[in-house]
């Protein structure tokens, strides 16, 4: 509903309730965006005329190891408090509590990383680059969808802000309330992260439907990995940090996180351009 300039934003979280069954946005777009990249990579490898279950092996490795991953990035990364003591680490069995909220993106990064190292030595035996070259538009779908789940929980969002498109995320009020004394129109950072990732897809499918980069090794990985990573670090600018001890950080825990992976993306694009300097 837009009013006076800014939108007010009351959806609420929680698709529906049958007795004691709650299914929530959140889980369905999880659930929709592995389907959606589970499809989109099925597509790939019957265009690669790669063996027909590959698609189906690596959903199971992709699925264990992006929520394995974000859920303990979340607890190493994010499990701190001000006085240096990370509450997971002291209560090591909280991290299995997947459903009591706290996933990492950045730790999911990771999980995919070490899932997809198993998947290329049990499975494909394709070098390790050429696996993620196809994947990263699989993930960028996934990721279009779990940003919008953290629109739908009202989570995840930016500074105050006076822009029109402003969002008054009225269901976060005991957080806006505590830190700028009343109900504020704040930067909808969710949705500009859903556009990032729509642009990395945009952009890593043309390269390998149009350019036929999927040859040159590590191009379309870095292009995808230099989009992502860099808008999220420069998003970092006007994002609320996540928990209480990054106040006292110049670069919060994010842009952190991010750097390794925009310098990645940058060597992988130096040595694909390197080896391959034009692009047919």
């Amino acid at each position: 509903m837009a009013t006076l300039g800014f939108i007010v934003w009351d959806v609420d979280p929680v698709l529906f309730s049958l007795g004691p069954v709650t299914a929530r946005w959140y889980g369905l777009m999880w659930g929709i965006g592995f389907l959606l990249g589970y499809e989109l990579i099925r597509r790939i490898y019957r265009y690669e005329k790669c063996p027909d279950d590959w698609a189906d092996k690596q959903f199971i490795y992709m699925a264990i190891g992006t929520i394995l991953g974000a859920r303990i990035g979340h607890c190493l990364f994010y499990g701190w408090d001000l006085n240096g003591h990370n509450f997971y680490l002291e209560h090591p069995t909280e991290m299995l509590k997947i459903w009591e909220g706290g996933l990492s993106s950045h730790g999911g990064a990771f999980g995919i990383l070490i899932a997809m190292f198993l998947f290329k030595v049990f499975v494909c035996r394709k070098s390790y680059i050429w696996i993620f070259d196809r994947l990263v538009m699989p993930v960028a779908v996934c990721a279009t969808c779990i940003r919008f789940g953290n629109l739908m929980n009202s989570e995840i969002y930016g500074a105050p802000t006076d822009l029109p498109w402003g969002f008054v995320f009225v269901r976060d009020y005991a957080f806006q309330v505590s830190h700028y004394g009343a109900l504020q129109a704040c930067h909808p950072t969710q949705i500009y992260e859903m556009i990032y990732c729509l642009v990395a897809l945009s952009v890593c499918s043309w390269l390998y439907w149009r350019r036929k980069a999927g040859e040159r090794e590590g191009l379309i990985f870095g292009s995808f990995l230099i989009i992502v990573f860099l808008t999220r670090f420069l998003l970092e600018f006007i994002k609320n940090d996540q928990e209480a001890f990054e106040q006292t950080m110049t670069l919060n825990m994010g842009q952190w996180l991010s750097i390794p992976f925009l310098l990645l993306g940058l060597w992988m694009l130096f040595r694909a351009m390197r080896r391959h300097p034009e692009i047919e």
